[in-house]
């Protein structure tokens, strides 16, 4: 085999094409998966993958989409030389990838369109990837007629862009949105709740709303000394919308007329929270009217109404009271994607850990409390105890024993 041989392995090719595709440049509204099957350390039996290509591809998961699971998936604005036309609506694209390499029986370029055009059952837009030197005027034409975009690595690792896809709009799957939950403002891909009791993200939209820099106050009326933090996750709950500059929410709004309402002015009720501070009780004892708005913001957030639909289900079939790794099990059953994304760390050695080639789970690594998401296990837990939505608190992932650790409904139906 050639150089081109050699450097042109579809995971090289795949990881190529992500970087023209979704580069690390910290765009909003943005988020791909490679598939499992390229978390493995040979791709072919004595080729081994350059762990830097692996890096490069995770995080990893196996999302169906149309009829099968594509190479890559995720969601991003795309840079205009990469559509025929840019938009659709507000939302970035879903955008699937497949990708073909050298391997000793060539480039299977048809392959890879007929696949990518399957995935336009549910995708926005599909690519195929492959060497430049495989792809012919035949394919190109084929692409065209099936509306996949056809992108040509060389050698070197550059990428061109060959055929452009129009933008189609399709149904939303659960698979498909539980990757626009990570993209979005407030997916846990990365950095979410870094804050564990509802007061401390309850109180922003009140020091924000009031009368003085919103950090000094939150100082002041002891509610949290972590700002950006509570900034941070005030945002995933939906309570602001974060940028240069701050706004509030309709739903950060009603938190303001709740305590207007029932102090007069946002200050008395910032001073009601400096009575909370350092407290441990459960804060819908502790403080019922506001437990009560608190939980009704923390069912706004996407993930909750999942988590207690499928506690209730689990409630009504057979387990009350089920341990983290039970609970886990019977969700990738029914969602898979979303509770990877949700519950399991996204860097390369543990997706690898959890995940087979095919997306199934390693139950052995369930039981490993390194392995999951702090943000889920720690904060929303805690928060969801604190709502009186579960029985008991979250635990961060070192002190975590999956085999314990109950996630029940403190009021199930």
């Amino acid at each position: 085999m050639g150089t081109a041989t050699d450097s042109l392995s579809e995971p090289r090719v795949l990881a190529h094409t992500k970087r023209r595709l979704f580069p690390d440049d910290g765009a909003e509204s943005s988020y791909v998966v490679a598939d499992t099957q390229f978390a493995r350390e040979e791709w072919l039996p004595g080729q081994p993958v350059d762990p830097a290509v692996r890096d490069r591809l995770a995080p990893f998961n196996h999302v169906r989409i149309g009829g099968g699971y594509p190479d890559l998936v995720g969601v991003r604005s795309l840079e205009s030389d990469l559509l025929t036309v840019s938009r659709l609506g507000d939302e970035p694209p879903l955008i699937a990838v497949e990708a073909k390499g050298y391997a000793s029986g060539g480039v299977d370029t048809r392959l890879g369109i007929v696949q990518a055009h399957d995935r336009l059952h549910e995708a926005n837009a599909a690519y195929v990837a492959a060497p430049v030197d495989a792809i012919s005027g035949t394919d190109r034409t084929l692409a065209r007629d099936l509306n996949v975009g056809v992108l040509g690595i060389d050698a070197g690792g550059d990428v061109e862009v060959l055929e452009t896809p129009r933008i189609v709009g399709n149904r939303s799957t659960s698979e498909a949105t539980a990757l626009r939950f990570q993209a979005g403002a407030q997916g846990v891909a990365d950095a979410s709740f870094g804050l564990n009791h509802p007061k401390n993200y309850l109180g922003y939209p009140l020091a924000h709303y009031a009368d003085g820099d919103t950090g000094a106050l939150l100082s002041a009326y002891d509610v949290v000394s972590a700002v950006d933090d509570a900034r941070r996750g005030a945002a995933f709950l939906g309570l602001i919308e974060d940028g240069p500059r701050v706004e509030l929410t309709s739903l950060g709004h009603e938190v303001v007329r709740y305590a207007r309402a029932r102090y007069g002015s946002v200050e008395s009720a910032l001073e009601e929270f400096a009575e909370w501070y350092r407290s441990s009780k459960r804060f819908v004892d502790l403080a019922p009217g506001w437990g009560q708005l608190a939980r009704r913001v923390v069912f706004e957030y996407p993930a909750t109404e999942l988590l207690v639909t499928e506690l209730q289900t689990m409630h009504d079939d057979w387990q009350p009271e089920p341990t983290l790794v039970e609970f886990l099990t019977h969700m990738h059953e029914l969602h898979p994607t979303f509770t990877v994304e949700l519950f399991v760390r996204g860097d390369e050695a543990v997706r690898r850990r959890v995940l087979t080639d095919d997306g199934a789970l390693r139950p052995s690594a369930l039981e490993d409390g390194s392995i999951y998401h702090s943000p889920t296990v720690f904060q929303l837990k805690a928060m969801l105890y604190h709502t009186g939505i579960l029985t008991e608190r979250g635990s961060e992932p070192h002190r975590l024993e999956p085999t314990e650790d109950v996630w029940a409904l403190r009021e199930p139906l």
